[in-house]
């Protein structure tokens, strides 16, 4: 099994999420392309202590840029929406 911090590496904040969240439990991390389902799942409740209902990922493609005169890629990253139970929560901005 992966360690924690190759499966987790960073929750997305927007203004979508946000109102995910608020309306409707549902956070969104960017986790390790390798990750499947099962493994997040058992992160975040190891993680933060949360019970999760569900969890739905997508691998998001990485757009072609021009550096300069040259031409490359960004890297293809996966996003994973967290749905916990009711009654959990997570803040991301107390510390």
């Amino acid at each position: 099994m992966a360690q924690l911090h190759d499966i987790l590496i960073r929750p997305l904040v927007t203004e979508k999420t946000a109102k995910l969240s608020a309306s409707e439990n549902v956070y969104t991390f960017e986790v390790g392309l390798s990750s499947n389902k099962i493994e997040i799942q058992r992160a975040i409740q190891e993680v933060f202590g949360v019970r999760v209902e569900s969890v739905r990922t997508l691998v998001v493609r990485g757009k072609a840029r021009r550096f300069g005169r040259f031409s490359g890629k960004r890297s293809n990253w996966k996003k994973a929406y967290v749905r916990l139970a009711a009654g959990d929560s997570l803040n991301f901005l107390e510390s």
